[in-house]
């Protein structure tokens, strides 16, 4: 059996490697990469690295040549659908078996404007009819690291979601989670709902704080004022929307979705946001 991890020179994609390693033979581990000399630690274990690029669909067909299992990892940008599209084309002219795709938690219904590629890739992989298990991630707690650096440096925590819930997890169990899908039986055409223990934004702060030793100050601001936080920061308009969006999707309850899913793949208890926060904030 051949597994192909795309993406796998990613924070997410690198990690999922990592485990599968830990499991399976180097040998029935191929990577899909734009840049071959960025994996040349991953061919110097026996992984077989191949040049694949979304944006140039004739090399995805090449590179998904032989594989029985695919972990399609979600890519980044306003051409993502397409990118996916092609993936998912290439992956039927291979002969793939099963499709893994990293997706969003509750994509099918979520108001947030993030989900829609999301929601438009599962319909994909769905009409392909290849087999398929949809990984729907929550919010990494990485995505946090902008916040925990900056009040590290005494800035005040600036969010816009009220007392809306989250289900942070570390990258690294979403990616362990993965793993166990690629390698393990009886996945075909399941959802996976994958969330941490739900807590407010106070609530995590309120851990960060116990880390840090230090008192954080916490602002909940409108929408238009965390916009123009982010616009202060330097960062592009779209970006600016794209993250004010989010903020007001997660207020409306995007994240709040709970479930046993990620422990039940995990076979295992979910890592304390506690050590995850201390590896951000290098303590």
């Amino acid at each position: 059996m051949k597994i192909l991890v795309t993406g796998a020179t990613g924070q997410l994609g690198a990690l999922v490697v990592e485990k599968l390693l830990q499991t399976v033979p180097a040998a029935n581990i191929a990577v899909s990469v734009r840049d071959t000399d960025k994996a040349a630690h991953l061919q110097a274990k026996g992984v077989d690295v191949r040049q694949g690029d979304f944006d140039q669909p004739q090399t995805l067909e090449k590179a998904f040549a032989g594989v029985d299992r695919l972990l399609l990892i979600s890519t980044a940008g306003e051409n993502r659908v397409a990118q996916h599209q092609a993936a998912i084309d290439a992956a039927k002219q291979s002969g793939v078996r099963f499709i893994a795709y990293t997706s969003i938690v509750n994509a099918q219904d979520s108001t947030a404007d993030l989900a829609s590629d999301h929601r438009s890739t599962e319909q994909l992989i769905r009409a392909s009819g290849i087999p398929y298990s949809f990984l729907r991630n929550n919010w990494y707690i990485e995505n946090e690291t902008g916040s925990i650096q900056a009040v590290m440096q005494g800035a005040p925590w600036v969010h816009a979601t009220d007392t809306a819930k989250i289900g942070w997890a570390a990258r690294r169990d979403y990616a362990h989670a993965a793993a166990a899908v690629l390698a393990g039986e009886g996945h075909e055409n399941t959802i996976y709902e994958l969330s941490g223990p739900l807590r407010t934004l106070d609530e995590l702060v309120e851990l960060v704080q116990e880390v840090l030793g230090q008192e954080i100050q916490i602002q909940n601001v409108s929408d238009a004022a965390y916009a123009e936080m982010l616009r202060g920061t330097g960062l592009p308009d779209f970006l600016v929307d794209i993250f004010t969006d989010m903020q007001k999707a997660i207020r409306h309850g995007a994240l709040a979705v709970e479930g046993a899913d990620l422990e039940k793949l995990l076979g295992r208890p979910v890592q304390p946001l506690r050590e995850a926060i201390r590896v951000i904030a290098g303590k």
